[in-house]
């Protein structure tokens, strides 16, 4: 693991580069989940190493080691310039490479929507649990009242996300709830409007993406819910897309027991989508 990426001119966001072991196949792109932070993903990343391929990722704005307040975001559009800058940043490390986007729960989001209008810069799209549905989204009402807090007070904290079950691992989930870097407060008024926009705003337009995609998904997630991957499968407009329902994975299936099996399907996609 390194973190060689030259910052941003402003010095926003943390970065981490994990190099393939061998010759570099291909590159993917991770955008991490609401409220974690890109090191958790080290596991994936070895894997992925040991296979051919680097992992590169930061942590979006207002979560982890970056800049921002936590908990909020004032346009859900500033998490995909996140993302495009460090596109900008692999393609200069990696000119000749060309580059997988991956992106877990409310990053699955952001890679979906950033997706919409940018998805030439990738040769394909992976998604983990995305949050395109949840299980924890407001009743219409609440949500209206949401909405109006959010022009007036965009910054107060109203929902906090229940992640007791983010894996069947109990240490998986001792360790996310002891990790400092991990913001288990409330969430503002403002992101969670943005995040229901944006989730409405990918079903609508999903026609759109048209690259090869894997979308994957636990049938016992609680936190998002599968039932959105499965729309979003179904309303993609991609030839070449594939569905993987994990029987009894809860959310983080890059965390769960059966990690191995998932990390594996993600190689062999890869492997199949790299020549």
């Amino acid at each position: 693991m390194t973190n060689n990426f030259e910052a941003c001119p402003d010095n926003k966001f943390y970065y981490l580069h994990w190099p393939s072991n061998t010759e570099t196949k291909a590159i993917v792109l991770l955008v991490h989940g609401l409220g974690e932070h890109c090191e958790r993903y080290a596991g994936l990343a070895d894997y992925l190493n040991a296979a051919g391929y680097a992992l590169c990722s930061m942590d979006l704005p207002g979560h982890g080691q970056s800049v921002g307040r936590r908990g909020h975001i004032d346009r859900f559009h500033d998490y995909e310039v996140a993302v495009k800058c460090l596109h900008d940043k692999i393609k200069t490390l990696y000119p000749n490479h060309e580059i997988f986007l991956l992106g877990h729960s409310m990053g699955g989001l952001i890679a979906t929507h950033f997706l919409l209008g940018n998805q030439q810069l990738f040769k394909g799209a992976m998604l983990s649990g995305a949050a395109i549905q949840s299980p924890q989204q407001p009743p219409e009402l609440q949500l209206k009242i949401v909405r109006l807090i959010s022009r007036i007070f965009p910054r107060l904290g109203v929902m906090k996300l229940d992640a007791s079950q983010v894996s069947k691992d109990t240490r998986v989930v001792a360790n996310y709830m002891g990790d400092p870097l991990v913001n288990r407060g409330k969430l503002s008024a403002r992101l969670l409007s943005e995040m229901f926009t944006t989730m409405n705003e990918c079903i609508d337009q999903a026609a759109k993406i048209s690259l090869p995609i894997l979308i994957m998904h636990g049938d016992a997630d609680v936190m998002t819910s599968p039932e959105g991957s499965r729309l979003l499968h179904e309303k993609v407009s991609s030839q070449d897309k594939r569905l993987k329902i994990y029987s009894g994975l809860y959310h983080e299936i890059f965390n769960e027991p059966e990690k191995l099996e998932v990390y594996a399907d993600v190689v062999r996609w890869l492997d199949d989508h790299s020549v």
